[in-house]
Formats: structure tokens, C-alpha cells, sequence
């Protein structure tokens, strides 16, 4: 039986804008199924792999507040009540996110092992790391700073690497002292390093106890550390979640934990790790780790392929069509279509960039936005009018509010809704409907055990978002969060 319990951090920060169009801003890769092994999402599979770890405690979350009731949602998925969410204001890097988590897993006085991990990882053979993880506890416990080097399979050179003090094979089951970090390098450096033997991948993947890692930081970054401290000490409660003071942790530096502590210390090890990990970092990683047929297509969704060698082929929606193609990504979303060469897919960042500064919605968002809920859909839209689908889970409810320049027609296609106008609560069933005039206050629930599917038809002179006064929300969300109904 381990020593000390052994507590994961996942942290679930980033966008993964290199998988445009899937993922976005509002809705990134970590909450997506990519791997093509069922439903579970990249999250729901980072935490569902540690099953089996002796001593395995709750997880502690570190994600962005905009995120927060989908981190929330998918956990009760899988039937896991983390520890706690703690909401970051703004991002801030690593080192600021694993500081919070030794600060928060020692508040009460123990010292856990924390392992901290990334959201968005694929990892194929889970009994693998688990193993590697069971083999890294000793060297934690005794106050190294572990971290899983990946078993290079090629000369990468989007990766950043680690070179250990001695060389390394696949399969052993004891750490090796640092020698140094090595950022990205070029091909001709990369092969040279795979020749020694001595160097991994850096995974940012950790294992240590709370109490060394936190004693590193205040040694070298004594000005995270006191940040940290101050937006914990200052944090609000939130529902489930523990919301980081804005201010205080605004002021933290903007640092890796590479950066802050592992480049710097003597405490740091690597134990290697050959357990079909991958980042996940563009559509072309994504189709070298998926599943392929015979002929090397990757297929996912409403799709056919005829003649069609080594692409990847993904539908969310509409049926997409690879006739005659070869080495292509075709992914197809409610806005958008990529098309792309596979070999040229890292390229995508620079078609977002372009969105973004364009200020082109498709940047960001999807037009299925979640909220806690449910989600809503964009359908259509005109001069003065548009059209939504709206869905609302059982026993949910949007929040008390009114609008200043637009009316509503709701129409309930499915479920039973409680729609209350002005103080007066009234039940809509399928096929009924109900006029939101202008100005009334009103609230939109689903008293029922299905979700509650309805057709929202908006007409006015502005349709925006943010044309919403909320006088009560179950959720706590803030004034300045008024553009989320």
C-alpha cells in the first residue's frame, strides 16, 4: 500500500487551435472524443486511465473560468467528484497552476504525491503508465522531482527533449538524474540525440510530493509562490468550483514549470516512458495515432471513403465524401470545412490567426455554445431575426432575465418546459409555444426527466448576447458574465 495518497492534477488550460476547425477557443481539444475509442473525451481519458493506481485520491482540476461547467459536466460522466475545480482568471502558464496545487492539496497539512498531468494527451497503453507511474514512487517519496521522458520514435523536432545523465531504455523501471532540457531542435540535432540514447521527449508530465516541489518553488520562484498564496487565500467558493482572486494572481509571472524549477534543480529526474503518448498536436499526429484501415484512412463520422489512401476523413455533421484523394485531412464542423494536406495540417495556426484578427466568429466558437444548462445552436439567421435550437438538461434552468431590444417565440419540440413570464408559471408541452414579449421577465426551466428540446425564433432590432438583465442565476455566474444566459 503506497505511503501517501496519491492525488492527480489535471490541468485543463489551452486551446488547440492546431485542431481548428474541431477545436476552439470556447469548446477545446480536451473536451473532445478523438481518440476513436468510444465517447470518452481526451479529459474524461486522462482521468479514466489512473484506475487501478493503489492510494488513487480524488483529482484536483486547474481550468479556465469560461470552461468550468464543462469540466464539471464531464466529470459527473464518469462519475468521478473532484477534489475541487479551481478557476484561473487568466492563463498563466504551468508553474503558477502546479503551485495552486500544492498549495491546495497541503492547505490542510498533509503532503500528498501529486501527479500532475495535461488534459489533452493520448496515451495508448494505459497499464503501461500506470506502471511507469508505480515506478516512480519511490523516488517521490524519497523528494525527487519525477518527470516521464517519452521513448522517441523518430527524430522529432516539435518537441521539446531531456537529456538524462545516462542512457535510457524502453521498459526500465528507475528514474535517472537530469542532465539538462533542450528546446525544440532542428532534424540533424534531433538525430544526433536518438544516437546517444540518453534523451526523451519532454511529456510535462510530473510526480512528486507536494512539500519538494513547493520548497523548489519558494527557493527559485519566491514570487509565484506569494502570488499563488495570495488569489488562494483570497479565492471565492462558486458552487463546486474555487474561484483564484483575479488580482493577486494577475500579478504572477508568466512561467513555465520547466522554466521555474525543473531547468534549475538538482532534484530533478527522469523515468522514460514508452506508452504510445502523444500530444495530439495536429491532425496529422492525430491520424499517425488513430486506428486506420486497410487503406490507411482514419475515418470518423458520417463519411465514405472510395479509392482513398492515408487521410484523415472526420463528419460532425453533414456526410462527407474522400473520392479518389490521397494523403488529405478532411474535417467538417456546423461552420466550417478544413480541407488540407496532411504532411502541411501544423499550418492551420496561421488560417485561425487570420480569423481572429479578421474577428470572424469561427475563430473562436462553435454554433453549439454549452452552458451549464444545456446548449444552444445557431440555425439561421436574417435582418433582424434569427433561429436557435436550444436544449436544456432535466432539472435545469436558465437564469431569471429580460431583454431590452428583442422578443422571443419559443416552441417546444420535445419534453415538458416550465416557462415563468412576469411571476406567472405556465407548462408547455410538445407542439406548444409560448411569445416572450419585450421586456418580460422571464425564465425557462425543464421540471421533466428528459432534455427539453426547443425552437427559439428572436426578432428585434439587436440580437446580441449581451442584451440580457439577469436578476437570479442557479449557477453563481457573475455580472461579468452576462453574455452567457
Amino acid at each position: 500500500m503506497a505511503s501517501n495518497p496519491l492525488i492527480p492534477v489535471i490541468l485543463c488550460g489551452g486551446t488547440g487551435t492546431r485542431l481548428w476547425p474541431l477545436s476552439r477557443a470556447s469548446y477545446p481539444k480536451q473536451y473532445w472524443p478523438l481518440s476513436g475509442d468510444g465517447d470518452a473525451t481526451l479529459l474524461q481519458q486522462t482521468q479514466q486511465r489512473l484506475d487501478g493506481l493503489d492510494g488513487l485520491a480524488q483529482p484536483l482540476l486547474i481550468c479556465n473560468e469560461d470552461h468550468r461547467f464543462i469540466v464539471a459536466e464531464q466529470m459527473r460522466q464518469i462519475g468521478v467528484d473532484p477534489r475541487a475545480i479551481l478557476l484561473e482568471p487568466i492563463g498563466r502558464n504551468t508553474a503558477p497552476a502546479v503551485t495552486v496545487a500544492a498549495l491546495q492539496a497541503t492547505a490542510q497539512g498533509d503532503d500528498p504525491l501529486l501527479l500532475v498531468l495535461a488534459a489533452d494527451h493520448l496515451i495508448r497503453d494505459a497499464a503501461e503508465f500506470r506502471r511507469a507511474i508505480d515506478a516512480g514512487r519511490s523516488a517521490a517519496e524519497a523528494g525527487r522531482l519525477v518527470t516521464f521522458g517519452i521513448i522517441p520514435t523518430a527524430p522529432e523536432t516539435g518537441y521539446g527533449y531531456i537529456e538524462a545523465a545516462e542512457a535510457l531504455t524502453s521498459g526500465e523501471s528507475r528514474d535517472v538524474p537530469i542532465a539538462r532540457f533542450v528546446e525544440k531542435p532542428d532534424k540533424a540535432t534531433a538525430e544526433q540525440f536518438l544516437a546517444t540514447g540518453r534523451f526523451t521527449w519532454n511529456s510535462g508530465m510530473f510526480l512528486f510530493k507536494a512539500s519538494a516541489m513547493l520548497a523548489e518553488l519558494e527557493r527559485l520562484v519566491p514570487d509565484v509562490v506569494s502570488c499563488c498564496r495570495a488569489a488562494l487565500e483570497l479565492d471565492s467558493a462558486d458552487l463546486d468550483f474555487l474561484r483564484l482572486e483575479r488580482e493577486a494572481f494577475a500579478k504572477c509571472p508568466n512561467v513555465a514549470i520547466d522554466v521555474a524549477v525543473m531547468e534549475r534543480t538538482s532534484l530533478g529526474s527522469v523515468l522514460p516512458l514508452d506508452a504510445g503518448w502523444s500530444d495530439v498536436g495536429s491532425w496529422s499526429a492525430l491520424w499517425e495515432t488513430s486506428d486506420r484501415d486497410d487503406n490507411g484512412n482514419v475515418l470518423q463520422g458520417h463519411v465514405i471513403a472510395e479509392n482513398s489512401r492515408n487521410c484523415y476523413l472526420r463528419s460532425e455533421n453533414r456526410l462527407v465524401v474522400g473520392l479518389g484523394v490521397n494523403n488529405l485531412v478532411v474535417v467538417e464542423t456546423d461552420d466550417a470545412v478544413l480541407i488540407a494536406d496532411r504532411a502541411k495540417a501544423q499550418e492551420i495556426k496561421t488560417v485561425v490567426k487570420q480569423l481572429e484578427e479578421s474577428g470572424s466568429p469561427e475563430g473562436k466558437a462553435h454554433r453549439k455554445i454549452y452552458r451549464p444548462w444545456g446548449h444552444y445552436t445557431g440555425v439561421t439567421e436574417g435582418n433582424r431575426w434569427q433561429v436557435k435550437r436550444i436544449s436544456v438538461k432535466p432539472g435545469a434552468s436558465l437564469s431569471l432575465q429580460m431583454h431590452h431590444h428583442r422578443a422571443e417565440h419559443w416552441v417546444v419540440v420535445k419534453g415538458t418546459a416550465l416557462v415563468e413570464r412576469d411571476g406567472q408559471e405556465q407548462l408547455i408541452g410538445e407542439n406548444q409555444s409560448t411569445y416572450i414579449p419585450m421586456g418580460c421577465k422571464h425564465r425557462l426551466s425543464n421540471p421533466g426527466r428528459i432534455p427539453v428540446e426547443m425552437i427559439e425564433v428572436q426578432s428585434g432590432e439587436y440580437l446580441g448576447e449581451d442584451d440580457i438583465v439577469r436578476f437570479e442565476d442557479r449557477y453563481g455566474r457573475s455580472d461579468l458574465e452576462l453574455i452567457r444566459p
